[in-house]
């Protein structure tokens, strides 16, 4: 980070994001190509377009059929079985947590390669970048655990200062509403920071072949040292949010609910996930040659939008004559 600042823009890496898209996804239209980076995009935690809650059977049910005389014997019968039932359901659901993270850590390295090459790979990524998969979901697991403990931390405090507000008077009162308010926005921060640092892990993990730890201490030094242009592409990143659940919500209404099924809703808003994709990784890239993923290979057709146009070669002038050498004097 020596020398001259480089000018980091918001805009013109959007832009660049979007003719990425144009080029990877439309120039040609290969079904076969949308299916397989759809696959990719799936496994990197790109399940659907937006949340859609069906309607639920079980709200039919009328109060009269809870009530004690009718559940008493059933439950009594089954009550030795209930605590070892909530046993399996909560390792079930942690192993299925598990697996997902790990999916989608791996996945994030195979999306990011598919982008990147311009190819509709899956086997060959997920084996190439395996060990930098493994390291980052083995860190997102580190991070899952601290943020858990943290929320606990947080929880309890908020219950400790309710309990002492009750005793306490008016000043006491504006002070512990304070205090909620800062740990309120403590956690936030926390949350934001955590999940932008862990975004742009990806792309340094894939650019240098380094583990989880060197590549979120270099994001952490980058943000730190970059405060502003994170900011300014937290409030773009929360716009670009919003734009992406009203284009889900009209595509899954047209689509008459089909863009809300895993998978299926990936492919149909494919378009939109390469272009935020491509567009962090078009945002890092102009922090210099170390943050950028195209530095050591880029594809021919991706050139005109990340390098501009090649520059003609200067005219070449023809060399003048050398002059002549003089003349030997005569041998004595």
């Amino acid at each position: 980070m020596n020398g001259v600042r480089p000018r980091i823009e918001i805009f013109r890496p959007f832009g660049e994001a979007f003719d990425l898209t144009n080029k990877i996804l439309f120039q040609p239209f290969d079904l076969k190509k949308w299916l397989v980076i759809g696959f990719a995009a799936f496994l990197s935690g790109h399940l659907a377009g937006v949340g859609f809650n069906f309607p639920s059977p079980f709200g039919n049910f009328q109060s009269h059929r809870t009530t004690p005389e009718v559940i008493s014997p059933h439950f009594e019968q089954w009550k030795p079985w209930l605590v070892v039932a909530v046993v399996v359901l909560a390792l079930f659901f942690f192993a299925l947590v598990i697996a997902l993270t790990w999916l989608k850590a791996r996945g994030n390295f195979i999306f990011t390669d598919c982008v990147v090459r311009n190819r509709a790979a899956i086997v060959e990524p997920w084996r190439e970048y395996r060990k930098e998969g493994n390291s980052y979901f083995l860190f997102q697991l580190a991070v899952m655990f601290a943020v858990l403990l943290l929320a606990g931390l947080i929880l309890a405090s908020f219950i400790g200062l309710a309990w002492l507000k009750q005793g306490a008077g008016e000043t006491g009162s504006i002070t512990l509403i304070g205090l909620l308010v800062f740990l309120g926005l403590f956690w936030v921060s926390i949350v934001i920071f955590v999940s932008i640092a862990t975004y742009f892990m990806v792309p340094v993990m894939y650019r240098r072949r380094c583990r989880a730890v060197e590549a979120f201490r270099d994001v952490t030094r980058l943000i730190w040292h970059h405060l502003g242009s994170f900011f300014l592409l937290c409030l773009f990143g929360m716009v670009l949010i919003l734009a992406v659940l009203m284009i889900g919500a009209i595509v899954t209404c047209a689509t008459c609910c089909l863009a809300a099924l895993p998978y299926l809703g990936t492919v149909i808003l494919l378009p939109l996930f390469v272009c935020l994709r491509a567009f962090g990784l078009l945002f890092l890239r102009q922090f210099g040659p170390d943050y950028d993923v195209w530095a050591s290979f880029m594809p021919p057709e991706f050139l005109p939008i990340l390098s501009g146009p090649l520059p003609a070669p200067p005219p070449t002038t023809p060399e003048p004559n050398p002059p002549p050498e003089p003349p030997l004097p005569p041998a004595m």
